[in-house]
């Protein structure tokens, strides 16, 4: 990914009158109602390969995350290799975090690109215009709908001693179709493998946008579809028989993980996702591939 700035048309922030690097139990739900079908009553959506009642969809994905929480590292490295962390690594450094922002990281409750963007802004001077008596200086959100991952997340962040001063690092519980945060309130919005599991995906990049300013950015990371067939044909095969064998064998549970295998063929294509956030009113949208679309980054902005 070449890196591109974050650079927002206003850096003016909410004042918080929390303590810097106090940890709050808000979280904001992203495993919320994937592009659900049906006219009138029950409305039907995937989950994996199954067809499930949309309404059910988030009770079901919130379990598997629940079972994987404190193995989500492990999860995420057979998801694709190890790589994630280096992917994590380029999505940050697209993005170029600045301070005097507010940054929400939806489905981050592990803290895994929440950590990476707090070490980036340990780096940087707090605006010259920006009195400390007022409170915390830059806001760094992490949304999450599941309790267990974000205790997860807290539990890390607390272990590794990581506060920033001028840094308000947050946790928040909620919905990622209804986020808990005013309009136009967010400098940008992050979700990084979190908008498959989204029971209706569009809602959520509706609300993504709402919150965010004019000029802020959206950023998604999530597997996507590889192109080239041979690739593919490797992909798949080490998808669906290594990956849910070496779930059971680590993990003690197989299932998880082929749903997040199987989530990832129900997601759509690249062009399609880049289409859904013109849909939701995002300008700029462009996407990266990654190893062929194993992973693909998307970005839009807020321009109105």
């Amino acid at each position: 990914l070449q890196a591109m700035p974050f650079r927002p048309a206003s850096l003016a922030v909410l004042r918080s009158t929390r303590q810097t690097g106090r940890f709050i139990l808000c979280a904001s739900s992203v495993w919320s109602r994937n592009f659900s079908s049906g006219t009138g009553g029950s409305q039907e959506t995937h989950f994996g390969f199954k067809t499930v009642r949309a309404e059910d969809k988030a009770k079901m994905v919130g379990e598997v995350f629940s079972k994987v929480a404190e193995r989500y590292d492990v999860m995420n490295d057979f998801m694709s290799g190890g790589m994630h962390r280096l992917w994590k690594d380029q999505l940050v450094a697209s993005l170029g975090p600045v301070r005097g922002t507010t940054m929400v990281d939806l489905a981050g409750g592990t803290g895994d690109v929440a950590f990476r963007i707090l070490k980036e802004l340990s780096a940087q001077r707090p605006p010259p215009d920006h009195d400390p008596q007022s409170g915390p200086d830059t806001r760094l959100i992490v949304c999450d709908i599941n309790g267990e991952m974000l205790a997860e997340g807290r539990r890390r962040a607390s272990e590794q001693g990581l506060a920033v001063g001028g840094v308000s690092l947050e946790w928040v519980q909620g919905d990622a179709e209804t986020l808990p945060f005013p309009d136009r309130s967010v400098d940008c919005v992050t979700i990084a493998f979190g908008l498959r599991n989204v029971t209706e995906p569009k809602n959520a990049l509706a609300d993504a946008k709402r919150v965010l300013k004019r000029g802020g950015r959206f950023m998604c990371m999530e597997f996507s579809q590889v192109k080239d067939s041979v690739l593919r044909q490797a992909y798949d095969a080490y998808s669906f028989n290594v990956i849910p064998a070496l779930g059971a064998a680590v993990a003690g549970d197989a299932a998880p993980y082929q749903y997040l295998v199987e989530s990832i063929r129900k997601f759509p294509d690249q062009e399609t996702l880049a289409q859904h956030l013109r849909d939701a009113g995002m300008e700029h949208v462009t996407y990266t591939d990654i190893l062929g679309g194993v992973v693909a980054v998307h970005s839009g902005f807020r321009m109105d």
